[in-house]
């Protein structure tokens, strides 16, 4: 057996990349949760400090991925219900957003998480989908396009929160439940859309790797250059530009906030002579925390997966310099899969009434129970 079971050589001479990959006829127990285990466990072969960690790391996703579609089906399900029936306090167009938000987040786990993520894990489990299961390619569009509406959602609802506060005379007009509509519906067309681009590039058998491409590429792709544009492209699309926006008009949302505030302030002194609190700047203030969690949220558990991302792309085109283990894009996936499941928490922590509603949803079996049996 390979004394180096991470490195193994593509036979593909026209691309010499220095990463640790699988080649085609390594059988499954060198990878998945039981394969690395066995390296683990393998005195006769020592490993390096960063190949401990990888096959440590692969060994806790063992447990970290079931776990978290255990609690991120469940919960999305839940703030989908709650949200729809529009008990929160929220306005329709801010509601309309967060549903559709936690409608993308609930595709991405069943597409990314329990159909790609899993099974790799478990690869002795499903290792009848290389052969037997043609659909991947179709996977790919729907999986791209679902992540891609979970980030760009997550842009559309910041925007709307920046015009709604910075934007007087425009509020009226764009803040509406209407807009919200089109906006989402628009952004999800283009998702769709701009990711049929992969039922061409990918081969409809899975690959069952732990790379961003998790299908069999055409070989014609696999040796083109444009491949590694196409591939780049994707990822400065989502979510490299999602992030500059995000950013961006937070920025200017604090911005005006803050100036806002001081006038105001310097208005009610000089009207009344003291500086009481102002009731419309407290609920104000209250009222974008939500966005503002909810941003930082997503910046703080993609940026691994996409520093990743654009470097392996770089290094591909020959940008050499700097060399970042797999262990990186292990770390980058567990998070990026984290950030859908965290808004539930987000919006219980920051809205009083949505923490009412969910104590009433997790209450509500056990009280059917109850009355059934008083019955």
């Amino acid at each position: 057996m390979d004394q180096n079971p991470r490195t193994i050589n593509w036979n593909v001479t026209t691309m010499d990349q220095n990463l640790r990959t699988m080649d085609w006829n390594v059988t499954a127990m060198d990878r998945g949760i039981t394969g690395a285990i066995y390296w683990l466990n393998l005195d006769s072969i020592r490993l390096t400090l960063a190949d401990r960690i990888y096959y440590t790391l692969q060994v806790i996703q063992g447990i970290y991925y079931p776990l978290l579609a255990l609690v991120g089906v469940p919960m999305n399900i839940i703030t989908i219900v709650i949200l729809a029936r529009r008990q929160c306090g929220l306005s329709n167009c801010v509601t309309t957003y967060l549903v559709s938000m936690a409608m993308a987040d609930l595709l991405v786990i069943i597409l990314d998480l329990i159909l790609r993520h899993i099974p790799i894990v478990f690869l002795e489990q499903f290792i009848f989908l290389r052969g037997s299961v043609p659909v991947c390619n179709i996977h790919a569009i729907l999986l791209y396009a679902a992540t891609d509406c979970s980030v760009w959602f997550t842009v559309t609802f910041t925007f709307d929160r920046f015009v709604a506060i910075c934007g007087a005379k425009l509020k009226n007009k764009y803040c509406s439940e209407k807009t919200a509509r089109v906006v989402l519906g628009t952004v999800t067309v283009v998702s769709c859309v701009k990711n049929i681009i992969w039922y061409f590039i990918f081969r409809p058998h899975y690959w069952m790797m732990n790379q961003p491409a998790f299908c069999i590429l055409n070989e014609h792709v696999f040796l083109s250059v444009a491949w590694v544009a196409i591939e780049f492209l994707h990822y400065i699309i989502t979510p490299c530009v999602p992030f500059v926006l995000i950013l961006l008009l937070n920025a200017l949302t604090v911005q005006h906030i803050i100036v806002s505030s001081r006038a105001r302030r310097r208005l009610r002194a000089h009207s009344s002579g003291e500086s009481p609190k102002d009731p419309e700047m407290e609920s104000r203030k209250k009222s974008i925390i939500l966005l503002f969690i909810i941003s930082a949220n997503f910046i703080l558990l993609w940026s691994l997966f996409m520093l990743f991302s654009i470097w392996k792309r770089m290094y591909e085109l020959g940008y050499e310099s700097i060399f970042l283990d797999d262990i990186v894009q292990e770390i980058g996936f567990m998070l990026q899969l984290l950030s859908c499941c965290t808004n539930t928490a987000i919006y219980a922590i920051t809205q009083t009434k949505f923490r009412e509603q969910i104590k009433k949803a997790l209450k509500y079996p056990f009280t059917t129970i109850l009355q059934f049996i008083k019955r």
